[in-house]
C-alpha cells in the first residue's frame, strides 16, 4: 500500500486549503481511510476519516464545520477541504489507511497500519 500525500502550503488565518492522499497497492473497497496532524512538540491527533465504501465520516471536534473529508473512488484520492483554517491548524498532515478499523478505534493513530509521508501545512495570523 502506497499513500501519496499532497496539497499543504502557506495560507492566511481565514483561507483554505485541500489536502489529497493518493492510495495505490491494492484494492480498498475495506479501507478506512484517515488524516491525522501532528504539530511541532505535539502527539499526532486524530482529524478525519472515512470508509472507503462510504458512510458518514468520522471529524474531531476542533474541525467539525470547516474541515471536509470525500474520497474520488475512479482515482483512488481521498480528500481533506479545509476552510477558516486557523492557525492552530499548522502541523504536518498525514494520510493512512487501514483495512481492520471498527468504530472504537478509528480515531487512535496506532491502529492504522499505513500511512503516507506528511504534507506541511502552515496557516499564519
Amino acid at each position: 500500500v502506497q499513500l501519496q500525500a499532497s496539497g499543504g502550503g502557506l495560507v492566511q488565518a481565514g483561507g483554505s486549503l485541500r489536502l489529497s492522499c493518493a492510495a495505490s497497492g491494492r484494492t480498498f473497497s475495506n479501507y478506512v481511510m484517515g488524516w491525522f496532524r501532528q504539530a511541532p512538540g505535539k502527539e499526532r491527533e486524530f482529524v478525519a476519516a472515512i470508509r472507503w465504501r462510504g458512510g458518514t465520516p468520522w471529524y474531531a471536534d476542533s474541525v467539525k464545520g470547516r474541515f471536509t473529508i470525500s474520497r474520488d473512488n475512479a482515482k483512488n484520492t481521498v480528500h481533506l477541504q479545509m476552510n477558516s483554517l486557523k492557525p492552530e491548524d499548522t502541523a504536518v498532515y498525514y494520510c493512512a489507511a487501514d483495512p481492520t478499523l471498527i468504530t472504537t478505534t478509528i480515531k487512535l493513530s496506532g491502529a492504522y497500519d499505513h500511512w503516507g509521508q506528511g504534507t506541511l501545512v502552515t496557516v499564519s495570523s
